[in-house]
């Protein structure tokens, strides 16, 4: 079925001229019809049925019945809500109050009180339910099907019906397609002025992010409008009720709850203690708050509503009223009486004086008629689709016929329609209002399917915006960059860029590993003054500090986990001490160290925490632990990685999707240290083992990961005679017995006669010219067996296991090159060449490890 055209509120009232009352479904209809009155009217001429019976403007009936029904009964509040609910929905479909009582289920004692309590009420579905016209009044209703059941109860015998619709369909305008809701409501910023106001309307989903989009924008454009944000809009009132929540929290709080509350207050905390506890932070702005949550807590509603006015400088007389409307203002401020008031805030609608001037901003699940010029239609998504009741007393089919003839009414209100949408979101297409489904005869999946015109976002200007003032300063040229950075930088570079620019909290996991890395530190260089009782000591200093991160029924298993973190790092070392002389690897230790502070101890040893800055390769870090020359060691608290996956997150065309160039990086600077030698790297999860300590059965092996890198490429060194001796004794079966039937001459004659293939697909491997060339050497050699086929295999196998677990020269070298590209690339986006785009080298970002991914809109280009 096509989209039929209404008719316009002119041929309305045309047609309902000539009677003496006109019935219409909504009150915005009633008044676009009042306003073409060209007679004088003795009464009302267009209205609808709950002004005409009630004789007064239309009220929250459920709010109303609610209030009533807690003052006089004892039922809990959410009981009574939703009997309430039940009640009135029944009421309006059956036509009376008792009705509900003939459904077995909702047969309740609850119910029975509810329906006492309301039925003698002055509501206007009693006023409804007594209420008749006189049978010598002419009536027209416009709309009957849109009206329920207890509203056409109060018509007489005789009335005329006048469809809103004709016999014709209606073109609808193309659905104007943006790439976001901000673009969207640009391009209603584009149109709208504070001269035009009243002009325009604007339908959208209420709960939609359009909705506080929209009213943001008007309020900076300072463009009136009005009928939007409720009461529990209001920033105060949502401030106030937090306040009264916050001070029942529990010790538990963390400052990133509380910081909506505190900038309202206009108290500042820095980011960095956001995942502290509120009440073991040593902040001012924390402190204050305690107090006032203390205040909060031991008085009444009244008193607390006293303490946030005078905090916030304000004054909160709507919420006084509702408050006393309600019966709690004089209640002390206990957990329940909070829970009740919040309820009760975020279930009914409480009046707001919004005025009528300005923009009308018009709910698509509750507005038929916008009596506006120009109209724009937001979203029109699935958002927009009504949800029938589930109950017994609801014809669901002829529900949805009253609200897809509502829905095609509020397609076609004003003179210029504009529908603003969204084709996709996240990159999965948005699902147009389901009504469409309906109203088209042609299928689609998206906005675009349809007639529809793509749009770019305008740019507008509203204001001056901020001051601008021109600099001539170069950017600052970027010569060195650490592994996080890199990490950062290669997986998106626009959190690399928002990364310098913004603090992020500190974390529980940060604190607890700088501090044990720190006592690794402290051993190295004061091993004789650590005995089991400073263990012990150690780990309760360490929980002191992370405490305020922590829950507190983690005090007990965190203080087990760093005593035996601690009790496995004083092994090794013991096991592993360092040794060599004074090295080149950096400059001199770096940073404070808490323990040598708390000790009273210095730290004066070249083995630990060596910064390096290697502006030759553009590379700078600092290395936990220098074992020997030849080695490096990395403390880790977390999870142990293979050295498998080290390698691969440190690939680089294509880059992983967790790349992680820790190893790599810190090798490339020691090899300039120590060239021309085998290097190592070892990984140290200290924490790795802990269960195996509790059962005994632990070993230092189980928390070490060790990559080596070789100073030959990987085709130079995989044909050495050592490679050709593992082939003999440590591959598999196949592979032993075939290399051990051969020399080594035959083996390194291959690499003589055909290249190694880069790559590290074992089946593409297998089957290069390479793979066939040693095949046929082998078989020549040992003979044509089928071992001798399978041990070539296992060979090759057994080749690139080798070069997934290690690094080799050209390895460390293309790392060279391709952190030069970086660097270059870095530097150009700083001097505003180009944007910092979303994704990487590897396409889109993986946003697991994006850390500020508030700043990040996904759906943006790259």
């Amino acid at each position: 079925m096509p989209i039929t055209r209404a008719k316009s509120i002119d041929a309305l009232y045309e047609e309902c001229k000539g009677f003496d009352l006109v019935l219409v479904p909504d009150a915005p209809m009633a008044s676009a019809l009042n306003r073409r009155l060209d007679r004088p009217h003795f009464g009302p001429f267009a209205i609808t049925p709950r002004r005409l019976a009630a004789q007064r403007r239309e009220q929250d009936e459920y709010r109303l019945s609610f209030l009533e029904s807690i003052e006089s009964t004892d039922l809990d509040w959410k009981e009574a809500s939703h009997a309430v609910g039940n009640i009135h929905q029944c009421w309006e479909y059956q036509g009376t109050v008792e009705s509900i009582l003939e459904y077995e289920l909702f047969r309740t004692e609850a119910t029975r009180t509810v329906v006492n309590c309301i039925s003698e009420s002055d509501t206007t579905l009693r006023r409804l339910t007594e209420y008749t016209i006189d049978a010598d009044t002419s009536v027209a209703v416009v709309g009957l099907t849109q009206l329920t059941a207890l509203e056409r109860s109060i018509l007489p015998p005789d009335y005329e019906t006048i469809d809103p619709f004709t016999d014709e369909t209606f073109d609808y305008p193309p659905f104007r397609v943006f790439d976001s809701p901000a673009a969207i409501v640009d391009a209603v910023l584009d149109t709208v002025t504070q001269e035009n106001a009243d002009d325009v309307g604007v339908v959208l989903d209420a709960a939609s992010q359009y909705s506080s989009l929209i009213e943001s924008a008007f309020e900076a454009a300072e463009i009136p409008y009005h009928g939007g944000p409720g009461f529990d809009d209001v920033p105060h009132h949502r401030a106030f009720l937090q306040l009264l929540r916050s001070a029942h929290a529990g010790r538990e709080t963390r400052i990133s709850d509380v910081r909506p509350l505190l900038t309202r207050f206009g108290k500042s905390i820095d980011i960095e203690h956001d995942e502290k506890r509120l009440y073991d932070s040593d902040q001012q702005a924390a402190n204050w708050l305690l107090e006032l949550h203390d205040e909060v807590r031991t008085g009444t509603f009244s008193a607390a509503l006293d303490a946030y006015e005078s905090a916030a400088d304000t004054a909160l007389d709507a919420f006084r009223d509702e408050l006393s409307t309600l019966g709690l203002l004089h209640d002390p401020v206990t957990e329940e009486a909070v829970d009740r008031l919040e309820f009760y805030v975020q279930t009914y609608d409480i009046p707001v004086d919004h005025g009528n001037e300005g923009v009308l901003l018009a709910d698509a699940k509750s507005a038929a008629h916008v009596d506006r010029p120009v109209v724009f239609y937001l979203g029109l998504d699935e958002g927009w689709t009504h949800s029938p009741p589930r109950r017994p007393w609801v014809d669901r089919d002829r529900e949805f016929e009253r609200n897809i003839q509502q829905f095609q009414l509020l397609l076609q209100n004003g003179i210029d329609q504009y529908y603003l949408v969204q084709d996709t979101a996240g990159g999965t297409p948005v699902t147009p209002c389901l009504y469409f489904e309906e109203l088209f005869d042609e299928s689609f999946e998206r906005f675009s399917d349809l007639d529809s015109v793509p749009h770019s976002r305008a740019f507008r200007t509203t204001a001056d915006g901020f001051a601008k003032e021109s600099l001539d300063i170069a950017a600052a040229e970027v010569t060195t960059i650490s592994q996080s950075s890199l990490n950062t930088y290669v997986n998106s570079p626009r959190d690399y860029f928002f990364s310098r620019l913004l603090d992020t909290p500190d974390k529980d996991y940060f604190r607890e590993g700088n501090l044990l890395h720190d006592f690794a530190e402290y051993y190295v260089a004061h091993p004789e003054s650590v005995t089991d009782e400073t263990l012990a000591e150690v780990a309760e200093s360490i929980l002191d500090e992370v405490d305020p991160f922590l829950r507190g029924v983690d005090r007990e298993v965190r203080h087990t986990k760093y005593r035996l973190g601690l009790q496995t790092i004083v092994e090794f070392l013991d096991t592993n001490p360092p040794h060599g002389d004074e090295f080149v690897a950096g400059n001199d230790g770096w940073g404070r160290n808490f323990f040598a502070e708390y000790y009273d101890r210095p730290i004066d040893t070249p083995h630990t925490e060596r910064w390096f800055e290697n502006t030759d390769l553009g590379l700078k870090g600092k290395i936990d632990l220098v074992h020997d020359s030849t080695h490096l060691l990395d403390y880790k608290s977390g999870s142990k990685k293979s050295a498998y996956s080290i390698v691969k997150h440190s690939a680089l065309d294509p880059p992983s999707d967790k790349p992680n160039f820790q190893a790599l990086l810190y090798l490339a600077h020691q090899r300039t240290v120590q060239p021309d030698e085998e290097l190592q790297f070892t990984f140290f999860h200290f924490l790795e083992t802990l269960d195996d300590i509790v059962a005994g059965e632990a070993s230092l092996d189980d928390c070490l990961t060790t990559v080596t890198y070789y100073p030959h490429t990987f085709a130079e060194y995989v044909a050495t005679e050592a490679v050709f001796n593992e082939l003999k004794s440590e591959a598999a079966n196949d592979c032993n017995k075939t290399f051990s039937k051969t020399e080594y001459e035959e083996y390194r004659a291959i690499f003589e006669t055909h290249e190694l293939p880069q790559t590290r697909d074992s089946d593409e491997l297998i089957d290069s010219e390479f793979g066939h060339a040693l095949t046929a050497r082998m078989k020549e050699n040992v003979g044509d067996y089928k071992y001798v086929k399978n041990g070539c295999k296992q060979a090759l196998r057994h080749v690139l296991r080798i070069r997934n677990k290690n690094y080799f020269a050209d390895d460390v070298d293309a790392f060279e090159q391709f952190v030069q590209e970086r660097l270059e690339e870095l530097n150009a986006r700083r001097a505003g060449d180009e944007r910092f785009p979303v994704g990487g080298l590897g396409g889109d970002p993986n946003y697991r490890y994006v850390d500020n991914r508030d700043c990040i809109l996904e759906e943006e280009s790259r």
